[in-house]
């Protein structure tokens, strides 16, 4: 790309405003007539055609991450995840949550009016943005809700050393 001089882009953007003002309520509507214009979409590949794209995929989990004068706490939606199928992991300051959600039915691809929901493993790292306890974390998942309570560490006490004169 080439550098332009001030001049050379005001009268760019000049010819710009130009070229929009000549459209006529004709191109106008030969627009929109395009822009309504069915968009195909490519076609979904399924296990029975071979081809499973998705399975090395990982979903990413959204969390809230807030704390408290004690805590700071983690809360996800995590809905048909069971507790047993979670791994929360601690190193540092970096907290990992897995898991997997799994689907209960086999449903055939062309049968689907709409799939959003995300079915698979999902995973989550944050890092912990002050000194945690990493000994006394606990987590509970109710109603959907996955919630980690990470104490924050006591907070070292200064002290005062008196220098000693020789």
């Amino acid at each position: 790309m080439t550098e332009q001089a001030p001049e050379e882009e005001v009268s760019r953007a000049r010819e710009l405003e130009v070229e929009e003002e000549e459209l006529t309520p004709e191109d106008e509507v030969e627009e929109q007539e395009i822009a309504a214009e069915p968009v195909e979409q490519a076609p979904v590949k399924t296990k029975e055609q071979g081809e499973d794209w998705m399975a090395d995929f990982e979903g990413q989990l959204n969390i809230d991450m807030y704390q408290t004068k004690d805590n700071v706490i983690i809360k996800s939606t995590i809905a048909g995840v069971r507790p047993e199928d979670i791994d929360i992991t601690v190193a540092n300051d970096m907290v990992t949550v897995k898991g997997s959600r799994k689907k209960e039915e086999a449903v055939v691809q062309d049968d689907y009016f709409y799939q959003e929901c995300y079915w698979g493993s999902f995973s989550r790292s944050v890092i912990v943005p002050v000194d945690i306890d990493s000994e006394h974390i606990e987590a509970d998942l109710k109603d959907g809700i996955l919630t980690i309570v990470i104490p924050k560490a006591a907070k070292a006490k200064t002290k005062k050393v008196k220098v000693k004169g020789l």
